[in-house]
């Protein structure tokens, strides 16, 4: 499956994988992200309003029994998280949420598992997965500490990207920043309901 050319943003995506691949490539084999290990398909976590405009994309190209099972699995994570945050039943967008309110939630949902999560391990949206997954697993740095970007990396020895990788990465963040934006202004102009920047990841696949 390849992702439409008629999304705004593919370009994003297309620079994020090639992003990924020279970060992979840097660092030497030590990477151990590969089909099957899905350790980062686990837990839940916000995406921008352009991933989910890409899920919309992917799920509209599934097999209907492939996409009404992904969609029910979403919003049966949508209703347990509503039950204990009453708050999403107003609005999905947590654009306003702050950072504590987040991770008490990712702690309390850490172990739900992705809904386009194949028994393989695979990725059933792979081509139009969000950005955030097309960039994971590329260890992170903080303070010029490095450390790995899931517990399957932490008996890996690590090698630091380099600056010049690093500054790709930024770049990325500001170029998708930018994209937020122009879409958010797009949708100003019509005649759709206000939305929010972002969704946590099961209302990613319930536009």
């Amino acid at each position: 499956m390849t992702a439409p050319t008629l999304l705004p943003h593919q370009h994003l995506l297309d620079k994020a994988d090639r992003w990924f691949d020279r970060a992979r490539a840097s660092l030497l084999g030590a990477l151990p992200c590969r089909r099957g290990c899905c350790r980062c398909c686990v837990g839940v976590f916000a995406i921008t309003m352009l991933d989910a405009d890409a899920l919309e994309a992917g799920l509209a190209g599934l097999p209907e029994e492939t996409r009404l099972d992904i969609q029910q699995r979403a919003m049966e994570q949508a209703t347990a998280m509503e039950q204990v945050y009453p708050r999403l039943t107003r609005s999905r967008y947590v654009s306003e949420w702050n950072d504590s309110e987040l991770d008490e939630l990712a702690d309390r949902f850490g172990n739900l598992q992705c809904p386009a999560l194949a028994p393989d391990g695979s990725c059933r949206v792979y081509a139009f997965r969000p950005l955030t997954c097309r960039t994971m697993g590329i260890p992170v740095e903080e303070e010029r500490i490095v450390r790995g970007a899931c517990e399957v990396q932490t008996a890996i020895p690590l090698i630091r990207l380099s600056q010049i990788l690093r500054a790709q990465e930024d770049d990325l963040a500001a170029q998708e920043a930018h994209a937020l934006q122009h879409r958010k202004n797009a949708v100003d102009r019509s005649a759709r309901p206000a939305e929010g920047e972002e969704v946590l990841l099961p209302y990613g696949f319930l536009k």
